[in-house]
């Protein structure tokens, strides 16, 4: 895909932290000089070709009060996997949830991230959703750090 000036200018804009407001792209528009609408249309047009895959945001959830955080490891049965991680990805709870192929030596292939206020709240809301889905093999790891998070940058000097 060949990315014209604006593209690029755009594409560094993407890269940096959205402006807090109701609506974030029309305020990368007026950087780069689209309208919201061009800048979606841009993004969309990405996405549909494969230069973009993702849009993503990170909270910084210890900063919010969120200390205990956890990774649960889920082992679903293959003819069930689409449908468990549909219901988990759905949940307000769950930030982050995927599939991952199994290891002889590590058999789980679905994971997700949980926030809370305390390990025992991790604790909890991991029976809760086994209960919703149930898939009782599971185990919940818990973080003890936040880890720094970044991404690759493009058009930048």
């Amino acid at each position: 895909m060949v990315f014209d000036e604006t593209d690029k200018k755009l594409i560094v804009e993407l890269q940096k932290d959205l402006p807090l407001v109701s609506r974030p792209y029309a305020v990368l528009g007026e950087r780069v000089g689209l309208s919201e609408a061009e800048v979606l249309e841009r993004v969309t047009s990405w996405q549909e070709s494969g230069a973009l895959r993702r849009v993503g945001a990170a909270l910084r959830h210890r900063a919010v009060g969120f200390v205990a955080n956890a990774m649960i490891v889920w082992r679903v049965p293959e003819a069930r996997i689409g449908d468990v991680g549909e219901l988990l990805a759905s949940l307000p709870e769950v930030t982050h949830c995927y599939e991952r192929d199994m290891l002889p030596e590590w058999p789980y292939n679905l994971y997700t991230m949980i926030h809370a206020k305390t390990e025992d709240e991790c604790r909890s809301l991991a029976v809760k959703l086994s209960e919703m889905t149930g898939v009782d093999d599971y185990d919940v790891l818990s973080s003890y750090a936040e880890l720094k998070k970044s991404s690759m940058r493009y058009f930048v000097e």
